[in-house]
């Protein structure tokens, strides 16, 4: 990915909040000498150091990806920065984002027990914490049927690489503009991107 310094997340541990917070992935592989993706959750686990998810069985990418390096891309908030918020309309429009890049390599889960604790972790992090759901509530005999219909996997993290895009190649005064700009847009990227902006001038002073 192309990172200009500027731009570069250099803390790993906002990588991994980027990750547990946009964990609704695409996964790049190579599938008959081409390039395929799959839109599916990741789960980063407690030591860091996997990323935990599975396939529908359908899915033909799992087939050929054991050993590949792979790449897992998280989207965080993302929005459209108008030229007509800055002090002058000499410039350009752009779009300020944060992404979050995860290489490695694919180990096909066929132990049970480790796939059963990947789903039961999944349930987990997306139910309410009121939840009435529990995924050991389910009868064993469709549970088990249910899990012939998946592949699980997991991907030995290599390397990550995080960018945030938020208008730090302007003067900060540009950026308060474009702050207060995005603060009057009641949608959550512009909320979201608004509230990075801010954090990232205040760690600046």
């Amino acid at each position: 990915m192309y990172i200009p310094d500027d731009f570069a997340i250099t803390e790993t541990a906002v990588a991994y909040e980027t990750i547990e917070k946009n964990s609704f992935a695409t996964l790049f592989s190579i599938h008959r000498g081409e390039p395929f993706a799959t839109h599916l959750p990741l789960l980063l686990n407690k030591e860091k150091t996997y990323l935990y998810g599975h396939f529908a069985r359908s899915n033909p990418q799992w087939k050929d990806i054991e050993n590949q390096t792979v790449l897992a891309v998280f989207h965080g908030p993302h929005c459209y920065i108008s030229p007509s918020w800055y002090e002058t309309n000499q410039a350009v429009p752009t779009w300020n984002y944060v992404v979050v890049h995860v290489y490695g390599e694919v180990e096909l889960i066929e132990d049970e027990h480790e796939l059963m604790s990947s789903l039961n972790d999944m349930v987990l992090k997306y139910e309410a914490d009121n939840r009435s759901y529990r995924l050991q509530d389910v009868g064993a005999d469709l549970l088990h049927g249910m899990m012939k219909g998946i592949q699980g996997f997991k991907i030995k993290i290599n390397k990550i690489e995080g960018k945030a895009k938020l208008s730090q190649n302007h003067s900060r005064h540009r950026q308060e503009l474009v702050i207060k700009q995005l603060e009057q847009i009641p949608l959550p990227n512009e909320q979201q991107i608004a509230t990075l902006m801010k954090e990232n001038l205040k760690n600046k002073m």
